[in-house]
């Protein structure tokens, strides 16, 4: 058993977050809503500004997934049946400074794009890549597709400058997700093939890519790795720290086999280099990764999040004294099993602008958590539970992200088809 199976504060005791504005796509501006009931305990931490990108009707298609632009300026939601796309928000910058927003929440943001064409079924995942021009999306129907944008010149309406430039196909049957390394020369496909998927990318931007938008840009699949049992439901890339192969990264792929598995560079061949087993009985849904690389949490449909700690090889030779090999060792150092009344769909760690060790997280109890790390030593972490908003969602919470630069903000996606933006203060 983990040395800390931590059980957090009770709903009752912590602050509710509220929604303060709901978007559509027929509107082109966020309307302001009643806040409603206040924080229920320190009212500075009342926060939330909420964006809807549909109305919220049995018809309307659920939110997957969301995924920021880097800048933070920009929202990509992708949706399932009925409407299969791909919607991209972008707040209405300032006349006189051109920054966007006042950052009350409450700013405008228009639907600047929908994305259409690329894909037959769901579309699952979407993920900004770090250059911000381009988005790759992943389908039921097997496929993935790269979108490029070629006009700069503000908020378009329609396609709005995205273009598809390249569709991916290998998997045999749904991708379930999709993701870009720090640099946007790789990027992670898996699905329901039980298989993970490794491209390179050439475009430009990134290492090794043609200078200029010649939108042919071009993918080749440097690795399919196998070793789960079950579909693969979230893929995640974090820095290698030296610990794992000779490659500057390592890719952590999350199942329904109950395991997350940890692949790594060697040569240019990808293993894998551990299997995490220890901490979960059901399903992992999510895998993310702390900024530095050296924390990992996990979601499981046994309604628990999981805490790993990276040690060093030298660590683990002392930990471990006859474990052979050369590369570092991942151990869960805690649990919160009791995290969410059901499964845990999402979780995403903090970025370091919104303090240490805070975790945010979504489930099946159509909640939203954010747990602050209080106590305790990297070896064993002691969490708490800092601010909640029960029914965040009419259904499930299918996703969660803090905002990369903005530590008071989180998007989340649900199965009432909307996307919402929260105000958080720690």
């Amino acid at each position: 058993m983990p040395p800390n199976d931590n059980t957090s504060a009770a709903a009752d005791d912590v602050p509710h977050l509220k929604c303060l504005a709901v978007l559509s796509p027929s509107a082109s501006e966020v309307t302001p809503q009643n806040p409603g009931t206040p924080a229920t305990a320190v009212a500075q931490r009342s926060p939330l500004s909420s964006l809807d990108p549909k109305s919220a009707s049995i018809e309307s298609s659920p939110a997957w997934q969301v995924s920021w632009s880097p800048d933070g300026r920009s929202l990509a939601s992708c949706h399932g049946a009925p409407d299969p796309c791909v919607r991209i928000w972008s707040r209405r910058c300032s006349e006189e400074d051109g920054t966007a927003g006042d950052g009350d929440g409450v700013s405008p943001w228009v639907l600047a794009s929908v994305l259409r064409g690329g894909h037959a079924r769901t579309v699952r995942s979407v993920s900004f890549a770090p250059t911000g021009n381009v988005l790759a999306s992943a389908s039921f129907d097997g496929t993935v597709a790269i979108w490029e944008r070629f006009d700069d010149n503000g908020i378009g309406s329609g396609e709005g400058g995205w273009e598809c430039t390249a569709q991916l196909e290998g998997h045999e049957s749904e991708v379930k997700c999709v993701a870009w390394n720090g640099t946007g020369s790789l990027l992670a496909t898996c699905g329901r093939d039980k298989s993970v998927w490794i491209w390179e990318s050439f475009l430009s931007g990134t290492v090794g890519g043609a200078e200029g938008g010649s939108g042919d840009g071009e993918f080749e699949c440097i690795a399919v790795l196998h070793g789960h049992t079950g579909d693969v439901k979230s893929v995640a890339f974090a820095p290698s720290l030296g610990q794992w192969g000779d490659g500057d990264e390592v890719l952590f792929s999350a199942s329904y086999d109950d395991t997350i598995k940890c692949w790594a560079e060697d040569a240019g061949d990808w293993y894998c280099a551990a299997t995490l087993s220890s901490a979960h009985s059901s399903t992992v849904w999510s895998v993310a990764a702390a900024g530095g690389g050296a924390r990992l949490v996990s979601g499981s449909a046994d309604k628990s999040l999981a805490v790993w700690k990276c040690y060093t090889a030298t660590e683990r030779r002392r930990m471990e004294p006859d474990s052979e090999g050369s590369d570092g060792l991942w151990k869960c150092v805690g649990r919160l099993p009791g995290a969410h009344d059901f499964a845990v769909h999402s979780v995403h760690c903090s970025p370091s602008r919104a303090g240490h060790g805070r975790i945010a997280s979504g489930g099946a109890d159509d909640c939203i958590n954010v747990y602050c790390e209080v106590g305790g030593s990297s070896d064993t972490p002691q969490f708490a539970l800092d601010a909640t908003a029960p029914g965040a969602h009419s259904g499930d919470v299918n996703c969660v992200r803090w905002h990369p630069r903005d530590g008071s903000i989180l998007s989340s996606a649900g199965d009432d088809g909307l996307v919402k933006v929260w105000r958080y203060k720690a």
